[in-house]
């Protein structure tokens, strides 16, 4: 595995898009674990000067849908995330936080994972369980 390549290809596919939007991007990668980063400022607070749950959980969706693509066929399936929970435990002003998705299952059609997201001192900010569907791509 080319972790250089790998990083590269996904934050590349991330121009353009909501990652683009929070800055998030993906710094780290193994066999079972996918982690991105993402700068906590004004552009993700909350109208309290707090790191905004709905950036959060974006995080944590964009990582687990990341991660879910290292065990598909890109040119046949596609990536559908179908379910998404998130816990809070801890507000955050400024920063960065962490977003480390790890497998728990994979099948042929579903695939979970856990989300932890913690800032630059370790401090456990959310935990998320993220469920994704392998979607054959029709051809037309």
């Amino acid at each position: 595995m080319d972790k250089i390549a790998i990083l590269k290809k996904f934050n590349e596919h991330s121009k353009n898009t909501l990652m683009e939007t929070l800055d998030i991007e993906y710094i780290n990668v193994g066999s079972d674990f996918l982690t991105a980063k993402m700068p906590v400022n004004s552009k993700v607070h909350q109208p309290y000067g707090q790191l905004h749950g709905g950036a959060t959980a974006a995080l944590a969706e964009s990582v687990g849908s990341a991660a879910s693509n290292f065990f598909i066929d890109n040119k046949n399936q596609f990536i559908n995330g179908i379910q998404l929970s998130i816990n809070h435990i801890k507000s955050k002003k400024e920063g960065v936080v962490y977003a480390t998705a790890k497998n728990i299952h994979k099948g042929k059609t579903t695939h979970l994972w856990e989300v932890i997201i913690v800032d630059e001192d370790e401090q456990l900010i959310s935990v998320a369980k993220m469920t994704n569907i392998v979607l054959d791509i029709r051809k037309k």
